[in-house]
């Protein structure tokens, strides 16, 4: 009896975390092939056991309680835990499966991760992704993902985080407007010339233009003003002005030509590309076996935790 109990526990606790990830118990019955009664009755069984409401109905959207998030949060981390761990004990004798879910940057993800993405695939055919493009913060433990790829600085002690490499920015122009206005040769020269200048989304805040001794406040310029960083790196190969691009997006324009690298390469002390996972007894066999994968396949083309191919420019 206990065994049949505990097994209904676990379904009731999956139908709930599949009804907040699916925003209806029509969407949980779909992901277990049942129907939207039997979720919301064992959603109901779970409300009586704890004496608390866990969800707020109406005709037109559940919401889901304070007591509920925390409660959802707990039951998130178990069922990840033992299908971890399930994973691990399958995988002594099995092909690596199930589904990745990554969310990564939107350059970065484009340029880096979906070329290296058919790579893996190739390797691990019985493993599924679910990737997700986002420059906004993503709470990777309440959305259920595995893997995130993040650039800037990671202050999350809940997370693990691998770094990948450092971000290298480098002050690019295209040949057709350094023939037009000539190449600065100093930072000083840096006035004469339009800038397109890079936004955060999250801060409002411009990117600084670096040089070696110039004052972090010190501002050139900025003609044209931009929040995606391909599109800066598209501008200014059109002639617009110099742009200071990171390495991972300047990387295939310096490759074909298009644009020219100015300076040196600079970086932001603390700042890097950073995999970043949860804190879990069992990490799952996917999750290890990407992990590797990724800096592996960095690490080829020129890229550790510690230094990146753009050091090697000029």
């Amino acid at each position: 009896m206990v065994g049949v109990e505990t097994m209904d526990k676990i379904r009731s606790l999956q139908f709930l975390v599949a009804t907040l990830d699916g925003g209806s118990f029509a969407a949980a019955a779909r992901t277990f092939g049942t129907d939207p009664s039997t979720v919301s009755k064992a959603i109901v069984r779970l409300e009586n056991e704890l004496g608390v409401q866990l969800l707020l109905r109406s005709t037109r959207q559940l919401t889901v309680t304070s007591a509920g998030q925390e409660y959802v949060a707990t039951a998130r981390r178990l069922l990840e835990e033992l299908t971890a761990c399930e994973e691990g004990l399958k995988s002594q004798n099995e092909e690596p499966s199930g589904t990745l879910r990554l969310s990564v940057p939107v350059s970065y993800g484009r340029l880096y991760m979906l070329p290296m993405l058919r790579d893996f695939c190739r390797r691990y055919p019985s493993i599924k992704i679910d990737i997700r493009f986002d420059d906004g913060y993503v709470d990777i433990i309440e959305q259920g993902v595995d893997i995130a790829i993040r650039s800037g600085s990671v202050q999350d002690s809940q997370l693990i985080a691998r770094q990948l490499s450092p971000i290298d920015f480098i002050i690019c122009g295209s040949k057709a407007y350094l023939q037009q206005h000539g190449t600065p040769a100093a930072a000083l020269d840096f006035e004469r010339h339009a800038w397109i200048r890079f936004r955060y989304k999250q801060t409002g805040k411009l990117l600084p233009v670096m040089m070696p001794g110039a004052d972090p406040e010190w501002d050139p310029g900025r003609q044209f003003i931009v929040n995606d960083g391909e599109a800066m790196a598209e501008m200014c190969a059109q002639g617009l002005g110099l742009a200071q691009l990171p390495h991972f997006i300047a990387r295939n324009w310096l490759a074909s030509g298009e644009l020219l690298p100015l300076f040196k390469s600079m970086r932001q002390p603390g700042a890097g590309v950073f995999l970043l996972y949860a804190k879990r007894e069992y990490l799952p066999v996917r999750v290890r076996l990407f992990n590797d994968f990724i800096c592996e396949a960095l690490e080829a083309q020129g890229e550790k935790p510690g230094s990146s191919w753009a050091e090697t420019v000029l």
